[in-house]
């Protein structure tokens, strides 16, 4: 079968490798879609602790088990599923509390596991037992259901920052998470919500996801001045930094209100250290956090949104490349012309 392997920093080879064996516990899912994240690209470039080359890449996933292994009951062949990243241990005292993105070991697809820029994919007995495997109906397409795994993470971000309906929001970046969230504010009940980006080509996309948002064109006007202003000095009730900028962490606990909440969702890579002045946290009584990551139940409510169409996945997805074309398909979405790109392992 075909593989796209990253075997050295900036080095995708797509070959032929042998197919992966199915033990008693796994199952072989065919891979039709997987999206490209923001996360491979910085793997791509700079690897990660937790990947070892040669290593497979792809964690946004959707297919269909072809095999399942003598001791597998809760999946059968022929199901078509959707897989995310994070795969929690099961065992260890996070994952024992239902707080799996803070597993000890923090196994994820596409990292310790091989992920989906290739043809087949085993799902192994972890990813099996405790991760995100959810079943997608037939009214959704195998790459629309791929977007499953970024919008899960955008759920997370929302319910750890305590978004509950009648809030104010801002999100500083609108990138496909961002977009997200505008999408997410109007499941949520947001009442006004603010939406930066300094990107004119960006912004111009983003509008159409939420018609109703004050956007805010950082390269033309004060994010910080716009937000106090427009909110009579109160600040935004709820700011989710979905642009991974220190000057986007710096501006978000600058326009939170009081009692409010930050989720520095965005990391941080090859920025200048964060310098904040916690005099505005401390008199604010804010709350400033962070979310990486999904739970399973996350995932599994990203693609019931998707099938009722309160999330809309062909919005999102600009461009497909076949498996040949992998390289060309991180340096779209590196380019930053549109939101999402598939690759479809299956696609000739």
């Amino acid at each position: 079968m075909k593989a796209a392997v990253l075997e050295a920093l900036e080095k995708i080879t797509v070959k032929e490798i042998p197919e992966p064996v199915c033990g008693d516990n796994d199952a072989l899912l065919e891979v039709f879609g997987c999206a490209v994240c923001g996360s491979d690209i910085r793997i791509f470039h700079y690897g990660n602790d937790r990947v070892e080359f040669p290593a497979i890449m792809g964690h946004e996933i959707a297919g269909r088990i072809i095999e399942t292994g003598k001791n597998v009951t809760a999946f059968h062949v022929g199901q078509r599923v959707a897989i995310g990243a994070d795969v929690p241990c099961g065992t260890c005292y996070w994952c024992r509390n239902g707080m799996g993105t803070n597993c000890s070991i923090n196994y994820a697809v596409g990292y310790q596991f091989h992920g989906g820029f290739q043809q087949q994919m085993l799902l192994n007995e972890t990813i099996l037992r405790y991760g995100p495997v959810t079943p997608i109906p037939d009214s959704l397409g195998y790459d629309e259901a791929a977007i499953a795994e970024p919008l899960a993470c955008a759920i997370n971000g929302l319910e750890l920052a305590q978004f509950t309906p009648g809030k104010s929001l801002c999100i500083i970046g609108l990138g496909p998470i961002g977009c997200m969230m505008l999408e997410l504010s109007k499941v949520y009940g947001a009442s006004k919500v603010f939406a930066a980006q300094r990107s004119p080509v960006r912004l111009a996309m983003a509008k159409r996801f939420r018609e109703d948002a004050r956007f805010i064109s950082t390269q033309d006007e004060n994010l910080v001045e716009v937000v106090i202003e427009e909110t009579d000095g109160r600040g935004a009730d709820c700011v989710i930094t979905t642009a991974g900028t220190v000057q986007a962490h710096q501006d978000a606990i600058n326009i939170v209100g009081h009692r409010g909440y930050v989720n520095l969702f965005g990391g941080l890579k090859n920025q200048p250290e964060l310098c904040i002045d916690s005099n505005l946290i401390h008199y604010k009584e804010c709350f400033v956090m962070g979310s990486h990551g999904s739970l399973p139940r996350h995932h599994k409510m990203a693609v019931d949104m998707l099938a009722r169409g309160d999330v809309h996945p062909d919005w999102y997805i600009s461009e497909r490349f076949t498996l040949d074309q992998v390289n060309e398909a991180l340096e779209y979405h590196e380019s930053r012309k549109g939101l999402k790109v598939i690759v479809e392992p299956g696609r000739a």
